[in-house]
């Protein structure tokens, strides 16, 4: 009946699949195929390409299909990567909107081949593509500057993070070709806050050859400053007056502003940022280490609409700057991790104050918030709402299964829970039971309660029950790593999560093939899973579990000492999907062994080292 359905209320009804259920429904039929290829196509998904002589026919597939965004990896000057370059250009170019070349080493001529026979690109990321301005020359042509303008013209989102060879005269050259630009990153580039060109330079004025300066980024934010939206300048040593210089631009009306890692700001240049700036929507201040709560009063007061902030990392940031946060009525992601004086008492006040209601928060991240405490939490997690998908309180050492339980009975619609290294979560937590009576009865061992309790009695409504895990239903990720007094008694019974794609159990010593085989029949949609460190896994085990997870895209084995080659067949057989193997320190498997599963599964990447003479030897195939 479904092939009956009109193409495209087939695509519309794919197309709210995850992308890996989007391409198993694509082997349906070949109505299903093709309504499944313009669904990836609506959702824009980027199709990363290895730069290989085996690509070509795939390239040519991909441009039939009209997909409009790539990414090409191993990317460098020889000819298979130019002839790969032009096949792009012929087949994908045409229609191709948002190009990836992060980390390559393309030609200077290549690229200027590859975008001109671009015409549609919207988005172009050159992060670390260093090997275009080693030379300086890049554009240099004025003939070649122009086509390349015209091939540009509709560029809206330029990436250049992390060009060290980049200078004034070659940012200037690549910039002008793209008189649109809305969005640009500069993150991790070297700055030089000279307040002119250096002396006896031959260069016009503000254009070095050999340096990339403030003064003239400086002068392009002015000259686009009517449509420059969004900047980012992570890591770029940024002073505090020049921030301030930033801000005071005419007309310059930005929504998005990432200075991640810039330690030199202050706080006093943040708040007036804030004042010249209210129209932000997402700021990123994390690891500026000099901030204190005066920057987050000052957000609040400043920027009444944003919706996204993150201050992690904020080492001298305490309860009172959480007050503050009561102001941002429309805030919907929070990170606050690694901000060890926050407790979250005032976190929990400033969240429940805004307007009486629940803020729209979706995500929030408190991880490694040493100070955080149950209490706080008891506080906290009732006023964050039904809106919360993402909540992290990985490394909350403090935090115990009262915690937990709280998390299963109000946010219940999380999709992302990470508890990883909160080590005081038991059993009892995770199965919404009662904690055993601290005198147990004569003969009886509290972990044989525990059983009787999971196993239930005959009439389970006698039995009182609290909130489970089990009542997350919506999660699609979590980790419980290094959560080391779980056991196979809770793991086998509430991992049932159909749409779990991302799970971690790493560092459980005592996890069993037992719990390893029933999670993979309560998790069949595992797409990332991480067992490294649990030395009680075996051959038995993964010879019953496997089959349950033919979509294991990433897996983590690393240091289970017990697993043999034999594991290793075991997963190329049931599991086509795989890409990534990480068997380093599994004493039980041998390099032969990872090379004749390469050579069946040539697309996965083995990670593999053993001790050798004393020495850590780590292989990468």
């Amino acid at each position: 009946m479904a092939e009956l359905l009109p193409p495209e209320m087939l695509t519309y009804i794919l197309s709210f699949l995850p992308l890996s259920d989007q391409k198993e429904a694509s082997l349906v039929s070949r109505a299903w195929y093709h309504a499944a290829q313009n669904a990836l196509r609506e959702t824009n998904v980027r199709y990363k390409i290895p730069v290989s002589s085996a690509s070509l026919p795939g390239i040519k597939s991909l441009g039939l299909r009209g997909i409009s965004c790539i990414g090409l990896t191993n990317l460098d000057g020889s000819p298979t990567s130019h002839q790969v370059l032009q096949s792009v250009a012929y087949h994908l170019g045409p229609h191709l909107q948002s190009l990836c070349l992060g980390g390559g080493s393309p030609t200077e001529a290549s690229f200027v081949a590859l975008i001109l026979g671009c015409p549609a690109l919207r988005s172009l990321d050159l992060s670390g593509c260093n090997s275009l301005f080693i030379s300086g020359m890049l554009l240099a042509q004025p003939e070649t500057a122009q086509r390349v303008q015209q091939a540009l013209s509709g560029l809206r989102e330029l990436n250049l993070a992390g060009l060290q060879n980049l200078a004034d005269l070659s940012f200037n050259r690549l910039s002008s070709c793209a008189p649109d630009l809305e969005r640009l990153s500069l993150a991790y580039c070297h700055l030089t806050f000279e307040l002119g060109p250096a002396r006896g330079s031959s260069v016009p004025q503000d254009s070095s050859r050999s340096q990339f300066s403030f003064h003239n980024l400086l002068q392009f934010v002015k000259e686009r400053a009517s449509r420059l939206h969004a900047l980012d300048l992570s890591g770029t040593g940024l002073l505090p007056e020049a921030l301030q210089a930033l801000g005071q631009v005419a007309g310059l009306q930005l929504q998005e502003l990432s200075l991640h890692s810039c330690r030199d700001l202050s706080t006093e240049a943040v708040a007036a940022f804030c004042h010249q700036q209210p129209g932000l929507t997402f700021l990123d201040l994390s690891g500026c280490s000099e901030l204190t709560d005066g920057a987050l009063l000052a957000v609040s007061r400043g920027l009444q609409h944003l919706q996204h902030l993150n201050v992690r990392k904020l080492q001298r940031l305490t309860d009172a700057g959480c007050t503050a946060l009561g102001g941002l009525w429309e805030l919907q992601s929070l990170d606050m991790a690694e901000c060890c004086l926050v407790s979250g008492r005032e976190l929990a006040l400033a969240l429940s104050s805004v307007h009486g209601t629940p803020p729209p928060l979706t995500s929030l991240s408190l991880a490694y918030c040493s100070s955080l405490k149950d209490a706080s939490l008891f506080s906290l997690i009732p006023v964050l709402g039904p809106s919360l998908r993402v909540l992290d309180l990985s490394s909350c050492v403090a935090l115990t299964n009262r915690t937990l339980q709280a998390i299963c009975t109000y946010l219940t619609q999380l999709s992302v829970l990470r508890l990883a290294w909160c080590k005081e979560l038991q059993d009892w937590g995770l199965l919404g039971l009662r904690e055993p009576s601290e005198e147990p009865v004569q003969g009886s061992q509290p972990h044989q309660e525990l059983e009787h309790q999971a196993s239930g009695p005959k009439d389970p409504s006698s039995q009182p029950q609290g909130p489970s895990l089990l009542m997350l239903q919506a999660l699609q990720e979590l980790d419980l790593t290094a959560c080391s007094k779980l056991t196979d008694t809770s793991l086998a019974k509430v991992l049932q999560f159909p749409q779990l794609r991302q799970l971690s159990l790493s560092l459980l010593p005592a996890l069993t093939n037992k719990g390893l085989v029933a999670v993979a029949r309560g998790c069949p949609s595992l797409e990332r899973l991480a067992l490294s460190h649990c030395s009680l896994l075996s051959d038995e085990g993964w010879a019953q579990a496997a089959h349950s997870w033919p979509r294991l895209q990433h897996l983590n084995l690393s240091s289970c000492c017990q697993l043999t080659e034999q594991t290793l067949d075991t997963i190329g057989r049931a599991c086509k999907q795989i890409q990534m193997l990480d068997v380093a320190m599994c004493s039980g498997i041998s390099m032969a062994a990872v090379r004749r599963f390469q050579a069946q599964l040539p697309q996965v990447t083995c990670i593999h080292s053993r001790f050798v003479g004393g020495a850590d030897l780590t292989l990468t195939l």
